[in-house]
C-alpha cells in the first residue's frame, strides 16, 4: 500500500478545515499510513463466509416487564400549573395567527 504523503495529509486537513502545523503534518503522515495498512490487513483476513458483525458476541437486551400502573388524573397533573384551561396547560402564545 502506498504511503500517505505530507501533501495528502495537508489536503485532507484543508478539506476537513483543520489547521495543522508543519510538525503535526510530519507526525500524522506516517501514522495514517500505519492505520491504512492495518485496515488493509483486516480486509485480507475477512472472507465471504464470515458475516459482518458489529459485536463479536451476540447482544441481548434486558427489559423489565411492562406493568401498567395508575397514572395521574388531569386534576393532579394540572395542580402545579400556573394556569389551565379545559383540563389543559395554558401557555402564552408565541406564534402569530398567520403562521
Amino acid at each position: 500500500m502506498p504511503e500517505i504523503t505530507r501533501d495528502e495529509v495537508a489536503h485532507l486537513a484543508d478539506l476537513a478545515r483543520i489547521d495543522l502545523s508543519d510538525a503535526e503534518l510530519d507526525h500524522l503522515a506516517p501514522q495514517l499510513s500505519v492505520i491504512l495498512e492495518s485496515v488493509a490487513s483486516i480486509n485480507e483476513v475477512a472472507s465471504a463466509d464470515v458475516p459482518p458483525t458489529s459485536h463479536p458476541l451476540p447482544l441481548t437486551n434486558v427489559f423489565r416487564e411492562d406493568v401498567v400502573v395508575p397514572g395521574l388524573t388531569a386534576e393532579e397533573a394540572l395542580s402545579g400549573a400556573p394556569a389551565s384551561d379545559q383540563q389543559r396547560f395554558s401557555v402564552p402564545r408565541i406564534l402569530d395567527e398567520e403562521a
